[in-house]
């Protein structure tokens, strides 16, 4: 295949849209991100001061959210977190009749076929990479991650398939590059030629890279417009995944993409 020089290797992403500011909204989503990063409760100084609000605009949003259930409030502390109302939020992503319904089997039934970790991943707007579904063999061996795990855009087998599929110019992903956090890094040049044969093949792997010890490998589901919207990826021991049963894993996962886009794009027809 012809490497990429200056310009992009495939543009799926649809031209962007102008999005009018909405202060109030970006804030509430900047304070329920933070108490979830944070795991404990907070109070509204430092919340205020963590995201540069005034004191009393931060006051106010915390009492919308608390009114609404996404944040509760503790009346002695004066401190907040997260409400049982996200619960109810992210249940109703996880069993809305979408993509992660229809992936759990076919994860089912790969992650004990080949004695690997699988997972519906999917890649957001912003191009990060979130778990939604997630199905483990009896192996002894399990991936430490858990559904609702949110991953660096471009690590991994899925990041060269962003990467690939990015529209971005080499230059732009180089700088990418230099960000990625690895176990064992590889050399510029190493991970530009795996991103050009994901490209050629449809496929991606990592070896040792992300997780030294590990073999990752991606195969790309696609939208109803052409953008790559998520992924399926099976992790294991790289000391038993070789070369056929590579192989064997890609195949399934393949077949598995296609049937996914077929669902989805039936049920976006209706």
């Amino acid at each position: 295949m012809q490497p990429m020089t200056e310009t992009p290797a495939k543009k799926y992403a649809p031209r962007g849209t102008r999005i009018r500011e909405v202060p109030a909204v970006t804030r509430s989503i900047a304070i329920l991100r933070l108490l979830g990063r944070m795991q404990q409760p907070m109070g509204v100084k430092a919340i205020a001061d963590a995201l540069g609000l005034v004191p009393s605009t931060c006051l106010h949003i915390l009492r919308v959210l608390v009114e609404e259930e996404l944040v509760n409030a503790d009346p002695h502390t004066k401190r907040y977190s997260l409400g049982s109302g996200m619960i109810s939020l992210a249940r109703s992503v996880l069993e809305g009749g979408g993509f992660t319904q229809l992936v759990q089997p076919y994860l089912d039934e790969m992650a004990q076929q080949h004695g690997v970790s699988v997972m519906g991943v999917e890649v957001t707007p912003k191009q990060s990479v979130l778990v939604l579904a997630l199905a483990h063999s009896e192996q002894p061996f399990r991936l430490h991650t858990d559904v609702g795990s949110q991953f660096s855009t471009w690590v991994s087998a899925t990041g060269r398939l962003i990467a690939a599929h990015s529209g971005q110019t080499w230059p732009q992903l180089r700088q990418h590059f230099k960000k990625i956090p690895w176990d064992q890094a590889p050399t510029y040049d190493t991970w530009k030629k795996q991103v050009e044969l994901a490209l050629d093949r449809g496929w991606s792997v990592d070896k040792d890279c992300f997780m030294s010890g590990v073999t990752v490998l991606a195969v790309p589901v696609f939208g109803s417009a052409g953008r790559m919207t998520h992924t399926l990826v099976a992790a294991g021991l790289t000391s038993q995944i070789g070369a056929v049963t590579t192989q064997r894993i890609v195949a399934d996962m393949q077949n598995a993409a296609r049937e996914m886009e077929r669902h989805l794009q039936a049920l976006h027809r209706h």
